[in-house]
C-alpha cells in the first residue's frame, strides 16, 4: 500500500512538472518563430524598398552591407567554433572563476579575430578614407587645439568623425603618439576591448545573480554572432568602455567609484548614442545595492570628464547640434523611418542570434533580467527616436552585448552551437564595410 501510494504521488509531482516543460517548450517555439519572421520580414520589406529606390544606399537592407559567399576561408573559424561549443562550457564550469574569465576571453578573442581574417582581415574596415584613422593628420601634434576646434570644423572631417563626439580619434592618436600607428595596432585595441566586455559582463553578473549564472553565461558571451562586427568596429570598443564602467560601479568600492564614473562619463563623449546606455548602471547599481560613498565617487568620476572636456574648448550640447546638422542632409536620414523601425529590431535579432530569443522567454534571475530589460529599454529609446535608423549592427553593439546576456539562460550545446552557426553565417554572407 505504501509503495502505491508513494507511486500516486510521483505520479500527482511528475504531471505539474511535465506541464511546465510543455508551457516551456511552446514559449520557445514561439519565440524562435517571432525571430525568424521578424528577420524575414525585415530582409523582405528591404528588399521590396530597395526595389523601389528606397533605400539607395543599404544593398543588402536592413544592414549597410552587400551580399557575398565565403567557403573555404571560413572553414579555420568554423572548425573553431565547433571546438569552442564543447571545450568551453565544461572549462568555465570546472575552473576558478578568475580562470574561467580569461579562458573566455581567449575564445572571445580568438573567435572574433578567426572570423575576421576569413575575409579583408582585421583592420580592413579602419582603413576606410570615412573612418577616424583619416582624420588623425588634421589633428597633428596639437591634439588640444584640434579638440577646441572640432565642432567649428566639423564639416570637413570624414563621416564617422562628423556622427561622432571627438573623444574616439583622442584615443586613437593618444595611441599613435605611443608609437603604436596605423590600422593594424588600432584594430588591437578595437577587438581587444571589445572582447573585454564579455569578462566585464561576467563580473557584472556575479555580483547581480551569483557565480553559477555568471559561469552559465560566459560561454554566450565568449561567441556571440555580434562577434563578426566586434572585429573590427569602433563601437566594439565602446561596448568594452561601457562593459567596465558597469562592472567597476557594482563591485562597490569606493576607490574604485570614481574609475567606473571616469569610464561611463567617457560614453557620451565617444558616441551620442551611448546616453540611454546610462539607464544599464542606473538599474545594476540599484540591483546590488552600490554604496553611497561609491555613487558619490563615480559622479565626481564622470563630472572630472564632462569638465576635461569643457575646459578642452567642446561642449556637449553644441557638438550634438552640429551633428545633428550635418547628419539632417545626410543619405542615412532619408532611410524610412516606419521601415527601420522594425528592421533595426529584426537586426538585433540576427546578431544577438536564436538563443537569446529562446533565453528571453525562460525565467532569469532578477538581476539579470533587470539589465537585460534597462540595455532593451534603451535600444528601443534610440529606435523610437529614430537617431539610429540602419547601420545597427555596429551602433548597437555596446547593447547587443548585454542584451545577448539572455542567450546564457538558455541549456544545451545546441543553443550554442546555434549562435556559432549564426556567426558564421552572417560571416560568410554579409560583406561589411566595418
Amino acid at each position: 500500500m505504501v509503495g502505491r501510494s508513494g507511486d500516486r504521488q510521483g505520479t500527482a509531482g511528475e504531471a505539474p512538472a511535465g506541464r511546465h516543460a510543455a508551457v516551456h517548450s511552446r514559449r520557445v517555439r514561439v519565440a524562435l518563430a517571432v525571430w525568424a519572421a521578424l528577420i524575414a520580414s525585415s530582409f523582405a520589406g528591404g528588399a521590396i524598398l530597395r526595389a523601389r529606390g528606397a533605400l539607395p544606399i543599404d544593398r543588402l537592407a536592413p544592414l549597410h552591407a552587400d551580399l557575398r559567399l565565403l567557403t573555404v576561408t571560413l572553414l579555420p573559424a568554423a572548425a573553431f567554433g565547433a571546438v569552442a561549443v564543447l571545450a568551453l562550457p565544461p572549462l568555465v564550469a570546472r575552473t576558478r572563476f578568475g580562470w574561467a574569465l580569461l579562458v573566455s576571453y581567449g575564445f572571445a578573442l580568438a573567435w572574433a579575430v578567426l572570423l575576421a581574417v576569413s575575409a579583408d582581415g582585421l583592420a580592413a574596415p579602419l582603413t576606410h578614407p570615412a573612418d577616424y584613422l583619416a582624420v588623425l593628420p588634421s589633428v597633428g601634434d596639437d591634439p588640444l587645439g584640434w579638440l577646441a576646434s572640432f565642432t567649428e570644423r566639423l564639416p570637413g572631417y570624414p563621416t564617422h568623425v562628423r556622427g561622432h563626439p571627438p573623444l574616439a580619434v583622442l584615443l586613437l592618436w593618444a595611441l599613435a603618439a605611443a608609437g603604436l600607428r596605423g590600422p593594424t595596432w588600432a584594430a588591437l585595441l578595437v577587438v581587444t576591448a571589445g572582447c573585454s566586455a564579455t569578462v566585464a559582463i561576467a563580473v557584472t553578473v556575479r555580483r547581480l545573480a551569483g557565480e553559477t549564472v555568471a559561469r552559465r553565461s560566459l560561454p554566450y558571451l565568449a561567441l556571440t554572432p555580434a562577434a563578426v562586427w566586434i572585429a573590427t568596429s569602433m563601437d566594439a570598443l565602446f561596448a568594452g568602455v561601457g562593459a567596465w564602467g558597469v562592472a567597476l560601479l557594482v563591485l562597490g568600492r569606493a576607490w574604485i567609484g570614481f574609475g567606473a564614473g571616469v569610464l561611463l562619463g567617457a560614453l557620451p563623449y565617444l558616441s551620442y548614442g551611448l546616453m540611454p546606455y546610462l539607464l544599464i548602471p542606473v538599474v545594476a547599481g540599484v540591483v546590488v545595492r552600490v554604496p553611497r560613498a561609491t555613487v558619490l565617487a563615480a559622479l565626481a568620476g564622470a563630472a572630472s570628464v564632462t569638465a576635461a572636456f569643457a575646459a578642452g574648448g567642446f561642449l556637449w550640447p553644441a557638438g550634438a547640434l552640429a551633428t545633428y546638422a550635418e547628419w539632417a542632409p545626410d543619405p542615412g536620414a532619408a532611410r524610412p523611418y516606419l521601415y527601420f523601425l522594425v528592421a533595426d529590431l529584426g537586426v538585433l535579432a540576427m546578431v544577438t542570434g536564436p538563443a537569446t530569443a529562446a533565453g528571453l522567454v525562460r525565467l532569469a534571475p532578477d538581476g539579470v533580467r533587470a539589465v537585460v530589460a534597462a540595455a532593451g529599454v534603451a535600444v528601443l529609446a534610440l529606435d523610437v527616436s529614430g537617431v539610429t535608423r540602419g547601420e545597427v549592427e555596429r551602433i548597437w553593439l555596446p547593447y547587443t552585448v548585454w542584451i545577448g546576456l539572455a542567450a546564457g539562460m538558455s541549456s544545451g550545446r545546441r543553443w550554442l552551437a546555434a549562435q556559432v552557426v549564426t556567426g558564421l553565417l552572417l560571416q560568410a554572407l554579409v560583406l561589411s564595410p566595418w
